[in-house]
């Protein structure tokens, strides 16, 4: 009976701290779908009407077409400069020995342990020093520059768990190295690298800073701060401000929920290397 009681309890437990969690949410999307009128005089209720006028103020008064425009702009050169640094130095690092290779990675992984607030302003005067301060280029190579440390740490860990048959299989039957690396091991760590493009699209997706610090003229303003600027003219008017916000997420929770699987996969092999 007590066994039953305490199931009970914890399950209880559960149910609640999960309608505090998922609510916040349910009520973004509600206020979004919401008249100006249902949100202004009732604003916590669920779903009291329903309009899409909020997303066409959001959409073009908002310019949140331009804005996701150029969040992909930024965030897909950078994806794929963060897979193919990783997965090459990953690659180096665990199957090819090498003078010094132990020192190289810890140079590396220092990267995970160096805050971005900690470089950031002299980053700032080195970008317009040589003429990358407020472009796609300079960007683009911050936003890759944040994500190769932990990208070649976690790359490593998938390949240093290949077993070394594999390898030597490929040498005898007359494989280069290239041939080894691209045909026999990349294949083999495909789930580590589909999870390692999530993370570092979600990251690049989220960040907030970077566009904010390095392109100063506007130009090119990401979801992020685009959805910052249109709040601070919208703050009263609820309802396109929660429309601007799902545009925000939106994309990321489809990428999310679409490679839900290849992103468990990834991290759990992770977590075993």
């Amino acid at each position: 009976m007590n066994r039953i009681v305490g199931r009970a309890v914890r399950h209880l437990v559960l149910v609640v701290a999960a309608v505090v969690a998922f609510f916040p949410i349910l009520l973004l999307i509600s206020t979004a779908f919401k008249k100006r009128s249902a949100n202004q005089n009732d604003p916590f209720a669920l779903f009291g009407s329903f309009t899409l006028d909020n997303f066409v103020t959001a959409w073009v008064a908002g310019h949140f077409g331009s804005y996701v425009v150029t969040s992909l702009v930024l965030c897909v050169p950078a994806t794929a400069l963060v897979l193919i640094l990783s997965t090459a130095g990953g690659y180096a690092f665990a199957r090819l020995p090498f003078p010094g290779r132990t020192l190289c990675f810890y140079l590396v992984i220092l990267g995970l342990l160096v805050p971005f607030f900690a470089y950031m302003i002299p980053l700032y005067y080195q970008l317009r020093q040589i003429g990358l301060l407020d472009t796609l280029p300079g960007l683009i190579l911050v936003l890759t520059s944040g994500g190769v440390a932990f990208g070649t740490f976690f790359m490593k860990a998938f390949f240093s768990e290949l077993p070394v048959e594999l390898e030597q299989a490929a040498r005898v039957d007359g494989a280069s190295e290239i041939q080894i690396a691209w045909r026999v091991m990349l294949p083999q760590v495909r789930s580590g690298i589909a999870a390692l493009a999530v993370f570092t699209f979600l990251n690049c997706w989220n960040n907030f800073l970077v566009p904010l610090l390095y392109a100063p003229s506007g130009r090119f303003e990401p979801v992020t701060t685009g959805l910052y600027g249109f709040a601070s003219v919208r703050n009263t008017d609820v309802g396109p401000l929660a429309a601007g916000t799902l545009i925000t997420i939106a994309p990321i929770i489809a990428l999310f929920i679409g490679m839900q699987r290849q992103v468990t996969e990834g991290f759990t092999g992770a977590l075993k290397g």
